[in-house]
């Protein structure tokens, strides 16, 4: 794992300390792209599980980082996007009713489908402390793998809830989470199976 961020004594740190991480992959979507169709009403239901394990984990103590692709807009912000898709009717509006971020949560935009590729997330998880990411969003096939992918070759213990992610075919949902469970060492339990907080750093 990354070392944390060299103190040069010109800033104080606001970030929280968290062992474990709640980490939302493009969950905040406007769904207009080819295969949204198919991907719409899954990514709803992802949302409000997802949703639901996070004000579980937020009694935990547990951060909350959101990751969202900037759809090649480098001038907006992610609040930003997040209003865009308030704006919107159907599943898009509603995912982001259901998942709009707290006043505490983190949000970084990436350019690239890994939450890792590009982005500061790196930095930040390392200046958190965190040891185990809790790996929820869109798609499973996709960003949620690939960002798995990068967790694992940096040894994070990675979650991937299994009913908080979503995939325009389920078919290829279920060969992501098999290969991700079995390659990437990631627990792939659904979010009603919470496993245990990881304990204290000695």
């Amino acid at each position: 794992m990354p070392h944390r961020i060299r103190d040069t004594g010109m800033r104080t740190s606001r970030l929280p300390k968290s062992q474990r991480v709640l980490l939302l992959v493009d969950f905040i979507t406007a769904l207009d792209f080819p295969g949204a169709g198919r991907l719409a009403a899954p990514a709803l239901a992802a949302a409000r599980a997802t949703a639901a394990l996070k004000e579980r984990l937020r009694g935990e103590g547990v951060a909350t980082l959101y990751a969202n692709d900037n759809f090649g807009a480098w001038q907006s912000d992610f609040h930003s996007l997040v209003s865009g898709c308030l704006g919107r009717g159907g599943e898009a509006g509603e995912i982001a009713r259901v998942l709009y971020p707290q006043a505490d949560d983190i949000t970084l935009l990436k350019p690239r489908h890994s939450a890792f590729y590009g982005s500061p997330l790196e930095l930040l998880l390392a200046e958190m402390d965190a040891r185990e990411l809790v790996i929820c969003g869109l798609a499973t096939d996709r960003c949620v793998q690939l960002t798995a992918a990068d967790a694992f070759l940096r040894e994070y213990k990675t979650w991937v809830p299994a009913d908080c992610t979503a995939a325009e075919d389920e078919d290829a949902k279920a060969r992501s989470l098999a290969y991700m469970e079995s390659v990437l060492k990631c627990d792939v339990r659904p979010s009603t199976s919470l496993p245990p907080a990881p304990a204290p750093k000695p």
